[in-house]
């Protein structure tokens, strides 16, 4: 089992930057693919950035060049810097682990069935 707990969500202004930040516990070591998703009631989950344990990612077109995903693996936190905040970006953001081992084309596809483990999401509001 993999906990993840997110934080950093909140309001911002377009142009704004937010950073939010996923603490994973438990069983951290069984996984590889870490990610990144958004989901509005009534719609599947959407990838917005994904990271595998060898350095490779996947970022959804949507946010490439203004979200960049990152870790620190000795702090098991997973980090999503977003940057230049559209209005269209509000949603509820999930963290998500993988809790096992995949491969980076798989990780970097971002399919959410891939991903056994989830946190409670994190509001991110911005207002134009």
């Amino acid at each position: 089992q993999v906990h993840l707990v997110e934080s950093g969500g909140g309001s911002a202004q377009a142009g704004g930057s937010l950073r939010l930040s996923c603490v994973a516990s438990g069983n951290t070591a069984g996984g590889n693919c870490m990610g990144w998703f958004r989901h509005t009631p009534g719609k599947s989950r959407q990838m917005v950035a994904t990271i595998h344990t060898s350095g490779a990612t996947g970022v959804a077109a949507s946010v490439e060049g203004r979200f960049i995903i990152s870790q620190d693996r000795a702090k098991n936190t997973l980090y999503l810097q977003m940057n230049d905040l559209k209005p269209e970006d509000t949603d509820m953001y999930y963290c998500a682990a993988a809790g096992y081992y995949m491969s980076p084309q798989v990780c970097r596809s971002g399919r959410a069935e891939t991903l056994a483990f989830w946190g409670q999401g994190t509001q991110v509001s911005v207002s134009s």
